[in-house]
């Protein structure tokens, strides 16, 4: 099994920090890469004329590894948002269909067809979270409910943030193909710890940043575009989503017609000499532990995580409905009052989300983390 990656990071013993579903900490050769880079934008006058391209590549091919896919079909992007947003511009959801919601989910996914709707003559319809976690049998459920009008799209995050509900991708994407409906998958929570593989699963749209789960910054996220959808116009219009558009040369626009992949859809100032790098040695760690493995460890943590929370006065969904290296604990009467601030004062961090505490471990954390959280907890629990 994948030893923790502790020493990786800048991690005092005394912290438990089992919050990486909110942000994760930097490795230490992501923070060392960042003071680097902003030597480099101190002084640009040092930079080789072929860094920036070198760098986007190398991002691209990061992320596209996580999932399988060409980096050709990724866009380099700021944020879930910006896809959802670039998504909404290139799709045309069917008049009198359904768009397919999670209740509750992040708002990125969410919003944006809630304010298309009533322009583009669709309806959307928000999956109501289900009290057992079984996200995948009520997406379903909906999908395939008899007299129901067809589904146009189905737009949700392949993890519920707040009750770390998995959902089954591949039995939602066959049941919206026999309707020959779309599908945007914000992946926030899956990618690098569960297996997504877009050439398997053939979604329209599969989103991610890299703040979390693939331990990079803020501000860097990834766009994948299934080639069906790649010959649309892109959120921004920029130099390098044509095919020559050049300062360099003595002609400025000599073709301006889109270059032929997801590139195009690149977000505007992507020369962002900082976060690139730092956003691609996270990814590149991920890749080299293997998904599998850093599933195995993380599912470890949160399997020892509810044993030691049995008896504990809290609710544990089923492990066959919950992400693996994500636990929620649900309250019957609500959280404790101050619960989330006394484990902060013993350095033990957790979230608060909905009436819930979920818990987020990641590679940095052990076994020690999970027996410290568990005696910590029971003793302010109760």
């Amino acid at each position: 099994m994948l030893p923790s990656q502790r020493h990786l990071f800048d991690m005092p013993r005394e912290v438990c920090y089992l919050n990486a579903a909110s942000w994760s900490p930097l490795p230490l050769a992501t923070q060392e890469a960042a003071r680097a880079a902003v030597g480099r934008k101190g002084q640009p006058w040092t930079l080789d004329p072929a860094f920036a391209g070198q760098q986007y590549e190398r991002t691209r091919a990061a992320a596209a590894r996580l999932i399988n896919a060409s980096p050709a079909d990724v866009a380099l992007i700021s944020s879930v948002g910006y896809g959802v947003a670039t998504a909404g511009k290139l799709l045309r959801v069917p008049t009198g269909s359904r768009v397919l919601l999670l209740e509750n989910d992040h708002t990125s996914p969410f919003l944006e067809w809630m304010v298309r709707a009533p322009a583009e003559g669709f309806t959307v319809e928000v999956v109501p979270q289900p009290a057992d976690t079984d996200w995948t049998s009520a997406l379903l459920a909906a999908i395939e409910r008899p007299g129901a009008a067809p589904v146009g799209l189905a737009s949700i995050s392949s993890v519920h943030w707040s009750d770390a509900g998995s959902i089954d991708l591949n039995a939602v994407a066959a049941a919206l193909r026999r309707q020959g409906a779309a599908f945007l998958v914000d992946a926030t929570h899956a990618v690098g710890v569960m297996p997504i593989d877009v050439a398997k699963l053939d979604p329209d749209f599969l989103i991610f940043p890299t703040y979390k789960w693939v331990l990079g910054p803020y501000g860097r996220a990834f766009l994948y575009v299934a080639k069906r959808r790649q010959d649309g116009v892109p959120l921004e219009q920029t130099q390098y989503g044509r095919r020559a558009v050049g300062s360099e040369h003595s002609e400025y626009m000599r073709d301006t017609r889109y270059v032929a992949d997801a590139r195009r859809f690149d977000m505007g100032e992507r020369d962002h000499f900082i976060s690139m790098e730092m956003a691609s040695i996270g990814m590149e760690m991920m890749a080299e532990w293997g998904q599998p493995a850093v599933k195995e460890r993380l599912q470890m943590l949160t399997d020892r995580l509810a044993d030691g929370l049995r008896n504990a006065g809290v609710q544990i969904a089923d492990r066959r409905h919950r992400a693996p290296h994500i636990l929620s604990l649900k309250f019957p009467r609500g959280i404790p009052e101050g619960l989330i601030d006394r484990l902060a004062a013993e350095r033990v961090y957790v979230a608060p989300r909905l009436g819930r505490i979920r818990i987020s471990p990641h590679v940095y954390n052990d076994e020690s983390d999970i027996d410290r959280f568990i005696d910590v907890f029971r003793k302010l629990a109760a």
